[in-house]
Formats: C-alpha cells, structure tokens, sequence
C-alpha cells in the first residue's frame, strides 16, 4: 500500500519526492492542452527538473504550456519534439531528436500520456519492414507507436538515474476489460467487425502486455514500468466519445458486463480534476514504495487491487505480442 489515493494531487506527489525530480531528464508524451499528459508536465516542473521534453503534434498548442513550465522552474530547458505515433517514420524521426537533446544524460523518467480514445475506424498505412503495411487507427496510435518509440529508446532510458535505470509509465484505462488482443485479426476484418470500444480495449490491453514484458526482461538492468489507469477525467480525449450518440452509453454497458463477467458489481468511476487524474501517473513515475511491484498495474495512486485479467499479463501473450509488434514495426529488439 503507498499513502496515495483517489483523492491525491499530482502536486503533492511531486512535493513528497522533490528530489527524484530536481535536476532529471524527463520526457512526456501526449501534452496537449487539457490533458493529463500536459498536467503531468506542469506539475513535473515544480521539481525543477534539469530537461523536460514535450513529444506532440503541434507546438503551436503547447506555448501556453511550455510558458507556464517555464515561470514555474526558469532553470528547466524546455524542448518540443514533434510525434505522430501513428506514423512509424514519425516515430523514429522523434527518437533521433530526443537522442540528440539527452546526449549521454539518459532519460530517468517516460511518461507516456499519448492516446486516442474510440475513434471511428481507420486503417494507418507505412507499417511493416516494407512500410506497406497498414494497422487498425487505435491500436496504431496507443500501442504500437508506443512500442516503437519506447524500444528505440530503452538505451537512453538504462541510463537514467546515473545508470542505475529510469521509469518508463505507460497510461492504459480500466476499458481493457472490454477486450483482449486479437491476435490472429487486429484489424477487425478490415474493419467488417470493427467495435470502437472492442478497438480501444484490445490497444489498452496491449499496452499492460508491454509494460508486462518491459519489467520481465529489463527490470534485471535496472528499468521499472508500470501501466496505470488515471480515472474518468473531462479531458481532450474523450472528444470523440461525447460527439457520438450512445458511445458512451455501450461503453458504460461493456464496463458493466466486464465486471460482472469477474464477479463483481459495477460501479461508476466518480469524476476526477485533472489534478486528481494526473496523480497516479507521478506515483508510477517516482514513488520508490512501488519499485517491489515492477510492471504493476495501478490504479488511484497505488498498486490495483483488483488486477487485469490473465489474458492481460501472461508471459504468452506477452511473448506472442512483442513477436506480433516487431513484426508490424519491421524490427528486432532482443534485450
């Protein structure tokens, strides 16, 4: 148990561990505004951290955010780094650049907020070792990208922490108990029986798997991962789920049905403030309460209490999805 709950701030959990901020290479995904992720930076800057970089689409969206990073902590170099996890070519792009920023500093701490959240179905091309394969939208841009840029990053990250190992935080959602991979079909019979929801469970999924095997083969090296559902915050990434008549609705229903299914009652995440939602992001990236339960799955500021399902942390389907992703991203990565 760590002292952090529901109703933790990320603002206390970085006062708490001020020092495993100050003077860290830090690197957030997904910081765009109204955001967990870009709450996470800010929040991350009351520690003063020596570099932080900001990996988005649009740099325009992020001024405000780098300014306020910036008043906060005027010691801290801010960097964007373009990404686009749904294009691999943005991908490694994006690597290469941040490699050039940390140079042989490392990164101590990845948190990894990007996402896109039950969108309509979309088929992304330039996957595969030819480039000419193409990837269901979802599982493209919450997982696969992120396995992509996390893999080519593992070096700089083993550095972190002056070569004891950095944190790698990966954002899932408790929607992964709608539904695991599907390995033999990721891309619903080109889209034939495409679900939003089935969709966005299946990329959630994939991304404990990850973490799963991230602690299983380089936890020995010194990384820790975790996953981490933030809660049911308003934010940007729920924009597609609102503008759609009863999405949200089935969504509510198969979150229903899930927990059931494991023999127990449903009950509706109360709403957190982004505050509240970014809290268990920050404990995943500094609480050193954790680090006993390397690739652990959390959930309100501390280790769930009702895990994933098996299907969602078996070393098979760990193992059958790292050969599945190396396949789609055209490379090997053996640690």
């Amino acid at each position: 148990m760590t002292r952090w709950n529901f109703s933790s701030t990320g603002a206390e959990v970085v006062e708490a561990f001020k020092e495993r901020v100050e003077g860290k290479t830090i690197l957030v995904t997904g910081p765009s505004p109204n955001s967990i992720g870009a709450e996470t930076a800010v929040t991350l800057a009351s520690g003063r951290p020596s570099i932080m970089i900001l990996a988005g689409r649009s740099k325009a969206k992020l001024v405000p955010l780098i300014t306020s990073i910036h008043s906060i902590s005027p010691s801290t170099a801010v960097h964007f780094v373009p990404l686009d996890l749904s294009n691999q070519k943005s991908v490694r792009k994006c690597v290469e650049e941040v490699k050039g920023i940390v140079k042989d500093r490392g990164i101590d701490i990845l948190v990894h907020s990007a996402g896109i959240m039950v969108t309509p179905y979309e088929k992304i091309p330039g996957w595969g070792k030819d480039g000419k394969g193409e990837v269901e939208g979802q599982f493209a841009t919450n997982y696969l990208g992120s396995f992509l840029l996390v893999n080519l990053l593992i070096p700089e990250i083993l550095k972190g922490y002056e070569g004891k190992g950095g944190r790698v935080v990966l954002l899932s959602s408790s929607a992964h108990r709608m539904g695991g991979v599907r390995f033999e079909d990721i891309n619903f019979k080109d889209g034939k029986e495409y679900n939003e929801w089935e969709a966005y469970a299946q990329s959630k999924t994939a991304l404990i798997l990850f973490v799963h095997s991230l602690a299983r083969l380089l936890g020995p090296k010194g990384l820790y991962a975790f996953s981490l559902h933030p809660g049911s915050i308003k934010s940007n990434l729920q924009t597609n789920m609102f503008a759609t008549t009863g999405l949200l609705e089935e969504g509510l229903a198969r979150a229903k049905a899930a927990e059931e299914k494991e023999g127990r009652e449903y009950q509706r995440d109360p709403l957190k403030t982004l505050q509240q939602g970014c809290a268990t992001s920050l404990v995943a990236a500094l609480d050193p309460e954790i680090e006993g339960k390397n690739g652990s799955y959390l959930v309100d500021g501390d280790i769930a209490k009702f895990g994933p399902p098996e299907w969602a942390e078996s070393v098979e389907n760990q193992e059958r999805l790292w050969g599945l992703s190396e396949e789609l991203v055209g490379e090997g990565f053996v640690w």
